[in-house]
């Protein structure tokens, strides 16, 4: 990141954030056996392969990471596609994650292929909920809530493994 950003967190509390959010996820899903972390092209990937390996590592969960990917630029116009059959999907938990929780767009469009998979309950994480929503998406588990202006930017590293961080520009 550039000396211009303003770190809101450092790598240490963000790995903190990972390990709070994935015993979470375990204490909420304790009785599953199987779980599915699907990331969000990009950082969310990188997150759910974090929250993915933590509960492995914790957890009698097995928790399998899937990649959800979709242009975040262009979500209303861009197939959703998984990089596991979606037939693994069917009768599972699943944790949809992503690094920034903004408006609710891109998760929204995330979640419309589960809709038609009969899968066991969906539920969503994120790194940053900033809290400004134009679609009804709600975090079941957030690492760090931040109130901004339309006009900044959170910018989250987690792919890089000694740099990792939440940077409001």
């Amino acid at each position: 990141m550039e000396l211009s950003d303003n770190q809101i967190l450092n790598h240490t509390q963000v790995l903190q954030k990972i390990r709070r959010i994935a015993f979470e996820i375990y204490e909420n899903n304790f009785e599953e056996t199987q779980i599915v972390i699907a990331g969000i092209k990009g950082q969310g990937h990188a997150f759910a392969k974090k929250l993915a390996a933590v509960l492995n590592e914790t957890s009698s969960i097995e928790a399998t990471a899937v990649l959800i990917d979709v242009d975040k630029d262009v979500t209303y116009d861009s197939p959703v596609e998984f990089d596991c059959d979606e037939r693994f999907l069917e009768h599972k938990t699943i944790v949809v994650v992503d690094d920034v929780l903004n408006t609710g767009r891109t998760f929204a469009y995330c979640l419309s292929p589960f809709l038609s998979i009969p899968v066991k309950r969906i539920q969503v994480a994120v790194m940053v909920d900033r809290n400004y929503r134009r679609f009804p998406i709600l975090a079941d588990y957030v690492g760090y809530q931040l109130s901004t202006t339309l006009n900044d930017y959170v910018s989250v590293v987690l792919d890089q493994e000694d740099e990792m961080g939440v940077y409001l520009r």
